[in-house]
């Protein structure tokens, strides 16, 4: 989406599709490369289907930094409920949360109905993406390895696994060599003891070209300043239902998508102030979430996650630096930087915060527009935890003196609701 949050397709920048009614989307893809996957955003839809795979290659003149593969295939892995998605809609509105699921899907389809066919000894690259509500999924193929190779657009410094810990919107392409029999007795593996180990042992490959030909290595974003640093802790409310908030606040529409009431210079749009730390009065409350950023600026973001559960969480519109993360002590501090992998952390759009545990990470801001940053818990993000960055130049609170090399303008076949409606 470079340039373009017009496109991202979220309650916040588009008017929904109305039933009968269709819209293109029209986006330009570049600087990057990977594995991705569509979906729809809005109302748990994405609990009746709707989803697939988006594959973006490398340009031929830069050379993948593995032998091509026999075969690539795409594997969407994901929780399955057997109600349909407007009675999880009414369940969550009526204050009961989603229960654990009746089972789990591969390409859509139950247990033994998904069949990849496969040559012994020849090498595939599977490109496995959890399209699931919520549930985290523990991927292995008996008797076999899998080499990480590659994850939401970078490629990884290559290890072999035994599993992986694929969590909710993940999305980790691996190389997997068909052996007839049993593992390799030369082949080594990691040895994890922890699902934190394993998430710690994904580094970025410093040496290979992606996008572009220089190698991923050549942006050296430990040195880089961050010009501000925002701390986000997830929480619940609970008012006339219950709700989830980023602190303290649970985000509400407000009838216009928050893109458009920009542009057209709404009332609407003049949203407050979001905290840049979490509260701590025991206040929470119902709003339009949105962080004011500065275009081109370096920030530092830590997920604090005070709950007994795992959190993911997914920000649109870049791939950031995943530089630290912990468990078991829900507060970071700031001597915490110490610990922080400031060479060849990954770089990614989705990372998970461990039980009572923080996750930091670094985004250059060099992509303008509004974009969501969220829980990939379908359930807690239906129920408001998520919140938007607004990116401007500096003096462009007026959409006409945004320039067209920095933000395309509004496209022609944009659909318009509430407060703009036939304008």
């Amino acid at each position: 989406m470079r340039r373009n949050s017009w496109q991202d397709g979220v309650q916040e920048t588009n008017c929904p599709i109305l039933p009968g009614q269709n819209w293109t989307y029209s986006f330009q893809v570049k600087d990057q490369i990977g594995s991705f996957f569509y979906f729809p955003s809005l109302l748990l839809h994405k609990a009746a289907g709707g989803y697939g795979p988006i594959r973006v290659n490398n340009r031929e003149v830069i050379p993948l930094p593995f032998p091509q593969p026999h075969g690539d295939i795409d594997v969407l892995i994901g929780d399955w409920y057997s109600a349909d998605h407007r009675d999880l809609r009414a369940l969550l509105d009526n204050g009961i949360g989603l229960q654990n699921p009746i089972g789990i899907l591969i390409n859509g389809r139950g247990p033994n109905e998904t069949v990849f066919k496969f040559e012994p000894g020849a090498t595939y690259r599977l490109r496995i993406s959890n399209v699931g509500l919520k549930t985290s999924l523990n991927f292995r193929i008996q008797d076999h390895l899998m080499l990480l190779v590659e994850t939401e657009g970078s490629y990884t410094a290559q290890q072999t696994y035994r599993s992986l810990d694929i969590h909710a919107s993940f999305a980790t392409p691996t190389l997997m060599i068909f052996h007839p029999a049993h593992f390799p007795q030369d082949h080594s593996y990691m040895i994890i003891s922890t699902p934190i180990e394993q998430a710690r042992s994904i580094r970025w490959n410093l040496s290979a070209g992606a996008a572009r030909p220089n190698p991923q290595g050549s942006y050296h974003y430990g040195r880089i300043n961050a010009s501000r640093t925002i701390v986000l802790r997830n929480g619940e409310i609970d008012t006339n239902r219950h709700l989830y908030t980023v602190n303290g606040v649970s985000l509400v529409h407000q009838g216009t998508p928050l893109k458009m009431a920009d542009y057209f210079e709404l009332e609407s749009s003049r949203t407050g102030n979001f905290p840049d730390t979490p509260t701590d009065n025991g206040i929470s409350t119902l709003g339009a979430s949105v962080i004011n950023a500065n275009y081109r600026e370096f920030y530092h973001l830590v997920f604090e996650n005070p709950t007994p559960y795992l959190q993911t969480w997914h920000l649109d519109g870049y791939n950031f630096f995943v530089v630290g993360m912990e468990s078991g002590t829900s507060s970071w501090e700031e001597d915490m930087k110490a610990t922080y992998n400031l060479n060849d952390a990954v770089s990614r759009s989705t990372v998970q915060v461990y039980p009572s545990g923080w996750t930091a990470v670094m985004v250059m801001l060099d992509n303008q527009g509004l974009w969501n940053l969220r829980s990939q818990d379908a359930e807690r993000w239906y129920l408001g935890q998520e919140l938007y960055l607004r990116v401007r130049g500096i003096g462009e609170e007026d959409p006409s003196t945004i320039p067209v090399r920095d933000e395309v303008p509004i496209p022609e076949n944009a659909i318009l609701c509430g407060g703009i409606s036939g304008l």
